[in-house]
């Protein structure tokens, strides 16, 4: 890929944990869409909705008229229990789960702001990539509720959301460097503006959390996969294999594994 087609950076969705490719069509220009969604009042609040995979979160997030940010809200329902007896992520269970779950977390997250749907200016939803059940979940409960109470719709890429957490968390303001490590991608990227990234590195086989699901597997030490792996690794001997380190000495700064 050339360094101008990594300007569109976040919007290369990869391929889901299903196996079916995610173009993520849904994942409109969020920085237009965010500014479609500002009302006439000082600030601005959202209800986000995120689906992915093998979590279900909704989260109240005001971004006040001077531009800082804060969460008002933000609860997480873990499908961890659901997928343990498979030794990873069932895309269908998750679906399922997501739904289950859905209508009680909106009620939460509002009830923890605070706020009725009417105070809201929009209502933020992940369009991808991730599991394309778990993606219609929450696509289709997002459009449902501001199609009710007439509010404006955000796609948001779910890389763009863990590109741009760190201005709402911290207050960190582009242009910066980013390692995003998640379940399913690994890659730098330099943010130079919301909705302008470069990519300049990814994983050219697996990302970081899936490698770690499947070694756990192999050996069968259970889900999910990360924890088990450091809890083995913090006991064993470093030196007792001489592992190769692949890509040594290339230019670009891809993340291979050992071989």
């Amino acid at each position: 890929m050339s360094s101008d087609e990594q300007n569109t950076g976040l919007a290369d969705a990869g391929v889901s944990k299903s196996g079916a490719e995610d173009k993520s069509a849904l994942g409109a220009n969020t920085a237009h869409s965010m500014n479609a969604a500002l009302t006439a009042n000082n600030d601005t609040i959202v209800l986000g909705l995120e689906t992915s995979c093998d979590e279900t979160a909704a989260s109240v997030v005001l971004r006040d008229q001077n531009g800082r940010g804060q969460v008002l809200s933000s609860l997480v329902r873990s499908q961890m229990d659901q997928h343990r007896e498979f030794g990873g992520v069932v895309p269908e269970i998750a679906a399922r789960a997501h739904i289950e779950c859905m209508d009680e977390l909106v009620r939460g997250a509002m009830a923890e702001a605070g706020l009725r749907f009417k105070q809201l200016s929009a209502v933020a939803v992940t369009a991808g990539p991730g599991l394309i059940g778990g993606l219609l979940v929450g696509v289709m409960s997002a459009k449902a509720i501001a199609l009710v109470h007439k509010l404006n719709l955000i796609a948001v890429n779910h890389l763009e959301g863990h590109a741009l957490t760190v201005g709402l968390t911290e207050g960190l303001k582009p242009p910066f460097l980013l390692l995003l490590v998640s379940g399913g991608h690994s890659q730098i990227l330099a943010v130079r503006d919301v909705g302008s990234y470069q990519r300049l590195g990814t994983t050219i086989d697996d990302a970081l959390g899936e490698a770690f699901d499947k070694t756990a597997k192999i050996l069968g030490l259970g889900f999910p996969g990360g924890p088990a792996v450091e809890r083995w690794a913090l006991g064993g001997d470093a030196t007792r294999f001489k592992l190769p380190r692949p890509m040594k000495g290339r230019p670009e700064p891809h993340f291979p594994l050992p071989d």
